[in-house]
């Protein structure tokens, strides 16, 4: 039997058997890892440099990019480390900062998708009142309280969940650490306020859950009402990234963690982590800059920018050679 006092590392769970395999999803999640970079790199810096897109939806959105950037630097470098090393430890301190940071980015992610869903339904059901219910000192503070709420609930169930008497060894179920992984390894019944805790936080989100799915409710309401094809298509366009990505975050957690035990499978169970916690941010930039003109615009517009610049510079270092 073993305690919290005497681990001092963690077992992560290998993502392949074979030398070859290994290689194989350290060059897959460096491709994802770098496709996560340039996208959400690219959203942030349009945002942040293009006067035009200092509008809510962008200003939320560049938040949302930082959470997609923050939560996959958090899991993918450990896990391309320990496949180039062959080795699959973490350290105790290393555990928990990984389960604080995650849980911190993808709290703070879905109340930022709650926000978002509000600031669709403002624009499409009551645009008369778009300015006043959203200006910008309403968007920065809606945007803090995210992101306090997330680090506060981050920092207790880190606390509570490391404060556990682990007796179970210190081999975990996944490629990453996260709460349930850790809790299995907990002695009999020392992990049930834990678990009231994690009920406690299901129910908050799931009040976040109805009021997107009330919001949306409104909202095709409220563009079937519109006389115009044309109307409709550009107020369902606006809405389509936010309810793509919403859904991707919603259903791949959902089932990661609630599919029936009959169907798991050690490699079904690393597919799903690696879809719930890997591929949405690389894909949430690439969804929300498809329909998305404006910031397709700002983004071609910076990049010509940079390689004009680039171009400059080179010239005249060939000139003064």
């Amino acid at each position: 039997m073993s305690n919290s006092s005497s681990i001092s590392q963690f077992l992560l769970l290998p993502l392949a058997d074979t030398r070859q395999l290994q290689l194989l999803h350290l060059w897959l999640f460096l491709g994802i890892f770098l496709a996560a970079l340039l996208g959400n790199g690219l959203i942030i810096s349009a945002v942040a440099c293009d006067h035009h897109l200092h509008t809510p939806m962008h200003f939320f959105l560049l938040n949302l990019s930082l959470t997609d950037l923050g939560s996959i630097c958090t899991t993918v470098p450990k896990a391309m480390h320990n496949s180039l090393w062959d080795t699959t430890t973490i350290s105790y301190m290393g555990c928990a900062a990984q389960v604080f940071f995650l849980f911190f980015l993808i709290g703070t992610e879905f109340y930022l998708l709650t926000i978002m869903c509000y600031d669709r339904y403002v624009a499409i059901c009551k645009p008369l009142h778009y300015g006043t219910l959203l200006g910008s000192r309403a968007c920065a503070h809606m945007a803090a309280a995210a992101w306090a709420v997330g680090f506060l609930n981050a920092l207790l169930h880190t606390a509570n969940t490391f404060s556990l008497p682990l007796c179970q060894g210190n081999a975990l179920g996944q490629f990453f650490c996260e709460i349930p992984q850790i809790l299995k390894l907990s002695c009999s019944h020392s992990y049930l306020k834990e678990l009231g805790f994690v009920v406690v936080g299901a129910f908050f989100v799931f009040g976040c859950f109805m009021f997107i799915v009330f919001s949306y409710v409104q909202i095709f309401r409220a563009v079937l009402r519109i006389p115009s094809e044309q109307g409709r298509h550009k107020a369902f366009s606006t809405c389509l990234p936010h309810l793509a990505v919403v859904s991707l975050f919603i259903s791949t957690a959902v089932f990661a963690h609630l599919k029936p035990p009959m169907i798991s499978s050690p490699s079904l169970d690393l597919a799903l982590s690696v879809l719930y916690s890997v591929v949405p941010p690389a894909l949430n930039p690439f969804i929300y800059s498809l329909r998305n003109k404006e910031l397709k615009d700002a983004v071609r517009k910076m990049m010509t920018r940079c390689i004009f610049k680039v171009n400059t510079c080179l010239f005249s270092c060939a000139n003064h050679s």
